[in-house]
């Protein structure tokens, strides 16, 4: 329970990620966050790494992808409890623990269903990101402002904040990477007051190595076209 009075969920996908998620945990332990922690099915020392702190702790029986993991996530939650936010957050050591006050303080004071944190509202906040990177996003960005209507500064942020009454609206049909595109889509659809919000970032050899390649840009870019024929 946050200071606040908020219940407040942090939903972390981990596949592999036995080297950097106890550093994660670690860091949000400081806060009065309840967090589950999805293990999509890893071949390293993940689960039990994870099953050191006092998280809830799941696991798929196969590897499944990162937007199967987060809906894994989200339906636990809801299921089990009564959240206030649902925030969605990555196990790569990318994202900063303080960033989550600041997305549920926007969200308050702006009635907002949905906060986005977005790496260029404010650029001074990202570190040491590579101009292959920036150039891939800002393709993901032209191709989701387009095709939602939304009008968006970053599009595949894995850092976000839902009201569980938003997050109850929002259903991940594709399991891989372009559950990012399809999450916005769903926001677009369903009409969901939304805002961005600047989150400090941090690129290092390790994120960037599990990162997303121009070719995994492209596989994103067919799954969301297959998606949109069913």
């Amino acid at each position: 329970m946050a200071k606040d009075g908020k219940d407040i969920w942090v939903i972390i996908p981990a596949f592999n990620e036995a080297s950097a998620i106890g550093e994660v945990l670690s860091g949000l332990a400081d806060y009065s966050f309840n967090i589950v922690v999805v293990d999509d099915c890893s071949t390293d020392d993940t689960f039990d790494v994870i099953g050191s702190y006092p998280v809830h702790r799941l696991r798929h029986i196969q590897n499944l992808g990162q937007g199967a993991a987060l809906q894994t996530g989200i339906d636990y939650v809801l299921q089990n409890h009564q959240p206030d936010y649902l925030v969605t957050f990555d196990a790569d050591g990318q994202h900063v623990p303080e960033s989550i006050p600041h997305l549920v303080e926007v969200a308050q004071q702006g009635g907002y269903d949905v906060v986005l944190g977005s790496r260029f509202c404010d650029e001074s906040l990202v570190e040491n990101m590579r101009f292959s990177r920036r150039v891939l996003l800002w393709l993901a960005i032209l191709f989701t402002n387009l095709t939602t209507g939304l009008k968006l500064t970053d599009t595949h942020n894995g850092l976000r904040l839902f009201t569980a009454e938003a997050a109850a609206s929002i259903r991940v049909r594709q399991n891989r990477m372009a559950h990012a595109s399809e999450i916005l889509q769903q926001i677009a659809r369903y009409k969901l007051r939304v805002v961005e919000a600047p989150v400090h970032v941090r690129y290092t050899a390790y994120s960037m190595a599990k990162g997303q390649t121009m070719w995994g840009g492209i596989d994103i870019l067919i799954d969301l076209l297959k998606g949109s024929l069913k």
